[in-house]
Order: C-alpha cells, then sequence, then structure tokens
C-alpha cells in the first residue's frame, strides 16, 4: 500500500511561521520559497495553516492591511491533517470533499510534511501512467514470456 510519507513526499523543507507574524511577513515566506502555504506554529505546535487562498479572501478581499494584521487573525486554526502512513487517495477524497489543498501530515504531535493538491495529483498521475504501461506489456506482449 502506498503512503503519502515516503510515497508523496519525503524529506521536504517545511516553512513555519508563528501565529503572530503579519501576513505581509508570511507572504514573504511563501514567495522567498516558492510556497502556496506555510504552517503556524506555535514552537514545535501547529496551530494554524496559511495559504494563497486565506490571503485573497480573508486578507485583500476583505480589505485588511498585510502588514499589520497577524496570522492568526486570518490563518485556519486547527487544519485537518494527515498521517505518514495515510494513502494518497483518501488524502485526495479529503481535499475534494473538504476544498483543499494543502494538508499538514503530522506523525503524533510532529509535523513531518505537507501535501498539496500537485503533489498527490503528479503521484496519482504517475501511478496511472505506470499502470497503462503495464497493461499495455500485457496486451502487446513486451517485456513477458520466454523472450523477454
Amino acid at each position: 500500500m502506498t503512503k503519502i510519507i515516503p510515497d508523496v513526499v519525503d524529506n521536504q523543507a517545511l516553512y513555519k511561521v508563528p501565529p503572530t507574524a503579519s501576513v505581509c511577513d508570511a507572504a514573504k515566506v511563501m514567495a522567498a520559497n516558492r510556497v502556496s502555504a506555510v504552517l503556524v506554529t506555535e514552537g514545535e505546535r501547529l496551530v494554524g495553516i496559511f495559504t494563497e487562498r486565506d490571503l485573497t479572501a480573508r486578507v485583500v478581499a476583505a480589505g485588511r492591511d498585510p502588514k499589520t494584521t497577524h496570522l492568526v487573525e486570518v490563518m485556519t486554526p486547527r487544519p485537518d491533517v494527515l498521517k505518514p502512513d495515510d494513502s494518497p487517495m483518501n488524502a485526495l477524497d479529503l481535499m475534494r470533499r473538504r476544498h483543499y489543498r494543502h494538508l499538514p501530515v503530522m506523525d503524533g504531535a510532529r509535523i513531518v510534511g505537507m501535501v498539496s493538491i500537485r503533489d498527490l495529483y503528479a503521484f496519482v498521475k504517475g501511478e496511472l501512467e505506470q499502470d497503462v504501461r503495464q497493461r499495455e506489456a500485457f496486451i502487446f506482449d513486451t517485456g513477458y514470456g520466454v523472450g523477454a
């Protein structure tokens, strides 16, 4: 069975910001690292997630000042999380049902990753491509049998 860690994400850099950080500071971290979400933490404890959607809907559209608005005011608090051994298909289903694009991955109380819809799409696409190659090899008798 495939798992979120290590099959979808592994050894990734995690970008964490405190809830007292400004939206502007979080956006700078996101831009500098080319990510569309950051984990909001107090010490090593996950307290929320801040995403581009939060920035758009809760800050820009609401007319808030990104320099004076703190993440605690606009983050998604207590986000749903995945476990490292959750399956990619279950993660994809949860994201579809709840309209998420990012989910933290927790091993107990420890943050071990962040999965994005793009990560899952790339994984599923790879799995489908491999399945097609195997079926073609079987159907057209390549890679099987005595002569292989």
